[in-house]
């Protein structure tokens, strides 16, 4: 019998299988009778993958700003969904006809990998763990303490606490991404010390000044990537309206 966590968070609709498998067979069917989808490779998809991911987070965070969304944002926010798992379809659908692997591949590593990193919530075998009278339920910190753990277990090579960061994250994700892998998640000082040779007004000089902005940011909790996001489309709400 399903319990009330699970009745909670079970999604709308049918089961995702039959869809899923459907959406497959489709990739599968465009690469083998669509002269443009067949041209494609991994390295010509990057440049979609990107612009993608660009407009689901703008869905995503439009929604989360509107509280109780109207039904256009939800179908907006349904559809970059399914662009960006287009992605990801079409670039398993790739690796299935080298050889490598597929799609059902790509969903076992993620479920293997995300019962690992929870044993809060699973046991080895990947069921449910049952409750236990008496034991503490985890704080939000030693969960993501016992993530990173099972995390550095599994990429014993990755010696930085930088590792793994993408160079070409844009600067204010990147700057939090990195202050936070060093322990920097709080608010701390404004700024540190002006390093020497450092040009007052100079491009470096801004840089640092940006940089302890995103140190605030992560010590009040807050994205400075959504909060400058809103800050800019709030900005351009004023122009227009005053124009």
């Amino acid at each position: 019998m399903e319990d009330a966590a699970g009745a909670r968070d079970a999604a709308p609709g049918n089961p995702p299988g039959a869809a899923v498998e459907r959406l497959v067979e489709v990739v599968a069917l465009l690469r083998r009778h669509c002269p443009w989808t067949a041209a494609l490779d991994h390295a010509a998809l990057l440049g979609y993958l990107v612009e993608e991911t660009y407009e689901l987070y703008e869905a995503v965070d439009d929604v989360s700003r509107a509280g109780t969304p109207e039904r256009s944002l939800l179908d907006e926010l349904r559809g970059e969904l399914g662009d960006v798992l287009f992605q990801v379809v079409l670039h398993a659908q790739l690796r299935a006809e080298a050889g490598s692997f597929g799609l059902a591949e790509v969903a076992e590593g993620l479920t293997d990998k995300l019962v690992r990193r929870n044993p809060h919530v699973f046991a080895t075998d990947g069921s449910l763990r049952a409750a236990t009278p008496g034991r503490d339920t985890p704080s939000v910190d030693g969960i993501v303490a016992a993530w990173q753990a099972v995390k550095a277990q599994e990429r014993p090579a990755r010696t930085s606490p930088f590792d793994g960061i993408p160079h070409r994250l844009p600067a204010l994700a990147f700057a939090a991404k990195t202050l936070g892998r060093a322990g920097e998640s709080s608010a701390g000082e404004d700024r540190p010390e002006q390093p020497q040779g450092v040009v007052a007004g100079s491009e470096a000089d801004l840089g640092l000044e940006l940089l302890a902005l995103v140190r605030r940011a992560l010590g009040a909790g807050i994205d400075p990537e959504r909060a400058l996001r809103r800050a800019v489309l709030d900005y351009q709400r004023d122009v227009r309206d005053g124009a």
